[in-house]
């Protein structure tokens, strides 16, 4: 787990560099963390039915997305409260990406045969421009 772990945050730090988000950005660490986290739970919980996790990335100049695809057809509920031990690295992705004003969203695939968490964060504070990045 901890190899799948290093590689999704490495190449998440590589993308972010390649797009021009300087590793100060406020939104770089939380990213990393919440990257950790879902490779982590897909890893943990989905490797049975699924030996393999996607990270998937898209970026506008507002924003920074990126999704952890696995193929186990679960779906977990991100904003239910009082969510189990089990689930408190869900509540920790939830918690930062709101903290960001950013989105958090499960995604069925089309065959209902696994499913994406799509994670959005603003790459801009309110009132600045994007030279502030």
């Amino acid at each position: 787990m901890g190899s799948a772990v290093r590689i999704a945050r490495e190449t998440t730090e590589q993308v972010l560099s390649e797009w021009g988000v300087s590793p100060r950005h406020p939104v770089v660490d939380p990213a990393l963390l919440i990257v950790s986290e879902l490779v982590t739970n897909s890893v943990r919980h989905a490797a049975v039915l699924s030996p393999n996790v996607t990270v998937i990335y898209a970026a506008g100049p507002e924003v920074f997305a990126f999704a952890v695809h696995d193929r186990h057809p679960y779906q977990p509920a991100l904003y239910e409260s009082g969510t189990g031990a089990a689930d408190s690295g869900l509540a920790t992705v939830v918690e930062l990406t709101l903290g960001l004003r950013g989105t958090a969203v499960v995604r069925r695939d089309a065959d209902s045969g696994g499913k994406s968490i799509w994670i959005t964060l603003p790459l801009q504070a309110p009132g600045r421009n994007e030279h502030s990045r």
